[in-house]
């Protein structure tokens, strides 16, 4: 029986629940081995072959591959787990953030401290409509 979802329609939001979890725990935990030097240098030796090593999906490879953190996110992927791929390539939090908006890392600092995006358009995918 699936549980009603109804956080589901938040626009440009993925809620992390239960079953993001499970689809996610093999990429999450790719994600967690980062925190080890070795395993960060013999991911970033041969980014594919490391990957190989842990049974996720294709798609979650290539996300990876393509450093796609929201087709990551989509596909069970958490941010706080993801950004330790960031962290691997020597990017900031802020940068990683920009990066999944579209915007420039400046352009998506000065959102965040002008607030955020409006909330106007954003409460619900039945008000884009």
């Amino acid at each position: 029986m699936s549980l009603d979802k109804p956080y589901k329609d938040v626009p440009g939001t993925t809620i992390f629940d239960a079953d993001m979890s499970r689809q996610g725990y093999h990429l999450n935990q790719f994600c967690m081995s980062l925190m080890k030097a070795e395993n960060r240098a013999r991911f970033k030796a041969n980014e594919r072959a490391y990957l190989d090593e842990w049974p996720m999906t294709e798609e979650q490879k290539q996300a990876v591959l393509d450093r796609d953190l929201n087709r990551c996110i989509a596909l069970g992927g958490n941010i706080y787990f993801l950004a330790k791929i960031g962290a691997t390539d020597g990017k900031s939090f802020q940068q990683m953030a920009g990066s999944m908006t579209g915007m420039t890392e400046d352009q998506y600092r000065d959102m965040m401290v002008k607030g955020g995006r409006s909330i106007e358009g954003n409460r619900s995918i039945g008000e884009k409509k």
